[in-house]
């Protein structure tokens, strides 16, 4: 009677266990295999390719530019997204914001719950050469000779599109820091203060160092993100002009559904799972949770 009271956790674990066996793990395991096969949405028969999808993955032309366009990605989002939103939760957990602090955090929230398809169609129109907001303010401001098509010039386009995921995502990864410094036991910020401590000094020798686990986890989010880019490259510039803003999401996704290359896709799959995989484990090293 008693072995069966202690077995009964564990038949409410086994639904949510089979869950992810069949949707995460088993489709995982099955488009790594697929990745050495050359396959068809419209044929049942498999050829077995073995390295050839990858060699034509990373033999292409457009992989170093995929590559370049999601590592500048990373590195802007990490700069932008996780430095100035720590800058900005720092300032929101300060006295400066007073009493309208909560409605600056739902301000640099709000984006972040827009659809990414409704923010890429809004920038779409935000870019537009003609009618476009940007162009229009900088012919208000006399630089009509800045303006141009955003998003059909190739130095431009991928640039512009990092600009709108910016926009959208630094009110996130604020509020995670925002909840973090919240977290921060408020007799450790009193004592510094009674010594003597400034804002600034309070912000650098103890809000930071005590958030640092946060702050890496929102830095991990953030480059995980870069590598599976999709939605705002697709419903602005699908990649183009040219492939001047491909990225990995987007090279996948044409492969399997517009060219019908459903090996290769798989073999970008693979790639995009071992490169976030390798930065998750990374994190866990690095982070050693638990630890201050």
């Amino acid at each position: 009677m008693m072995k069966r009271k202690k077995l009964v956790p564990y038949y409410y674990i086994i639904p949510g266990l089979f869950m992810v066996l069949f949707f995460v793990y088993i489709p995982v395991i099955c488009n790594f295999i697929y990745s050495f096969f050359h396959l068809s949405s419209y044929s049942s028969t498999k050829v077995f390719a073995g390295f050839d999808n990858y060699i034509k993955l990373f033999t292409n032309d457009t992989f170093p530019i995929m590559m370049k366009n999601n590592i500048m990605y990373a590195v802007i989002s990490l700069i932008v997204q996780v430095g100035f939103g720590t800058v900005i939760a720092l300032l929101l957990e300060s006295k400066l914001t007073g009493r309208l602090r909560n409605v600056y955090r739902n301000i640099y929230f709000l984006p972040a719950l827009i659809s990414l398809t409704a923010v890429g169609l809004l920038f779409t129109f935000i870019y537009s050469p003609d009618v476009g907001l940007l162009n229009s303010a900088l012919r208000a401001m006399g630089l009509e000779n800045l303006t141009q098509s955003w998003l059909g010039n190739s130095k431009t386009a991928i640039y512009c599109i990092i600009a709108m995921s910016q926009w959208q995502f630094t009110g996130y990864i604020t509020l995670l820091m925002v909840v973090a410094i919240q977290n921060i036991p408020r007799d450790y910020l009193e004592a510094a203060a009674i010594d003597g401590a400034g804002p600034f000094r309070r912000a650098v020798n103890i809000m930071i160092p005590l958030v640092k686990e946060q702050l890496l986890v929102c830095s991990i989010i953030t480059i995980i993100g870069a590598f599976k880019l999709f939605t705002e490259v697709y419903s602005t510039t699908s990649g183009g002009p040219g492939n001047s803003s491909q990225v990995l999401g987007v090279y996948l996704y044409q492969n399997a559904f517009l060219h019908d290359k459903m090996g290769l896709a798989a073999a970008t799959g693979v790639l995009i799972f071992i490169i976030t995989v390798t930065i998750s484990i990374i994190q866990i090293v690095v982070t050693k949770s638990g630890k201050v």
